[in-house]
């Protein structure tokens, strides 16, 4: 077959690294287009995967993003028409799912948070097949015109899938001035430029400033922006470290202490790895979130004292599963 995969977001290399590779080992065509955000670009080139950049992510406010959305599938109804592409991939790209539509393309899109509701409205209904986690109760998608046939459900994290042949490299720590002796700490920012996290996460400096002046630390910080790193930079926190560069996260993850962020992703991969980790995400939880909670996999954070500041004494009971299993669900035709 010959297929597009749309990739939006830093986090969308590393769920189409596994099914992109399997893809190509059974023979088929693979397109990627990419939209310029974060770390996206820099994530592509880590892992081998050329992409056709189309767009850029158009910022906090509404109006920037409706004006880019437009100009983006402008120009992806313009590269992708003539192409004969047979199905259209994504992860929560509206952008691909709209624009295949047009163009007669089956497509599927996957997520695994179910209040994006703007987003969820224009990508759910264009797509085709709309592949969810097991945790997300089916009635919350309804809204989108989400049901079953078109409707796929698949058990456990996406996480477990695309690190499923993930081996934790130490070298990814040497680029860090660490001290073995201290406890590692992974911090992630808030989603600040997401709309569906539109109020102001007052915990999370809380818990930068706590981290930041415990002697004991080393909390590395991972911005998703420019304006963000200037902004811990600008602490001058002593046990902080910001890297320059994009890293591997994964490994970070693997080898800390324990992780704290305020996003989705990060939390869920320190579950995977069977790291502790907490979150100080201030939206609305979803029924992923929720589900690690209950499972204790996941720690709800209110007090930036509560954190069990202490070293991990080995792992914590990771989880794989086969992306294979996420490939044939992805699928549309």
């Amino acid at each position: 077959m010959k297929i597009w995969v749309d990739i939006t977001a830093p986090a969308h290399v590393l769920v189409f690294r596994p099914l992109i590779q399997l893809l190509r080992e059974r023979g088929d065509e693979i397109e990627v287009t990419a939209r310029e955000y974060a770390q996206t670009v820099q994530l592509l080139e880590l892992h081998g995967i050329e992409a056709e950049l189309i767009g850029r992510h158009g910022g906090r406010s509404r109006l920037g993003k409706l004006g880019t959305m437009a100009t983006r599938m402008t120009g992806l109804r313009r590269w992708a028409r003539g192409r004969h592409f047979e199905a259209a991939l994504a992860h929560g790209s509206h952008h691909l799912t709209l624009t295949a539509r047009s163009l007669g393309i089956p497509s599927s899109t996957t997520f695994d948070y179910e209040f994006a509701t703007l987003q969820h409205q224009l990508g759910c209904r264009a797509a085709t097949v709309v592949v969810v986690p097991e945790a997300i109760p089916p009635e919350r998608l309804e809204r989108y015109g989400v049901r079953p046939p078109k409707l796929r459900r698949y058990p456990g994290l996406k996480e477990e899938y695309y690190l499923a042949d993930f081996e934790p490299a130490r070298s990814a720590l040497d680029a860090l001035p660490l001290d073995p002796e201290r406890v590692l700490v992974t911090v992630r920012t808030p989603p600040d430029v997401s709309l569906y996290h539109r109020k102001s996460n007052r915990l999370f400096p809380q818990v930068l400033n706590h981290l930041g002046r415990e002697e004991n630390v080393q909390a590395v910080v991972l911005p998703r922006t420019d304006e963000q790193r200037d902004f811990v930079r600008a602490l001058e926190l002593p046990s902080v470290i910001v890297p320059e560069q994009a890293v591997d996260a994964q490994s970070l993850i693997a080898f800390s202490d324990l992780v704290v962020s305020a996003g989705g992703t990060m939390n869920r991969e320190a579950a995977a790895l069977g790291v502790p980790v907490y979150t100080t995400y201030g939206g609305r939880l979803g029924g992923v979130d929720e589900a690690l909670i209950r499972e204790g996999r996941l720690r709800p954070l209110t007090d930036p004292r509560a954190l069990e500041l202490v070293k991990r004494d080995g792992d914590g009971g990771r989880v794989r599963r086969d992306p294979s299993l996420m490939l044939e669900l992805l699928l549309p035709v």
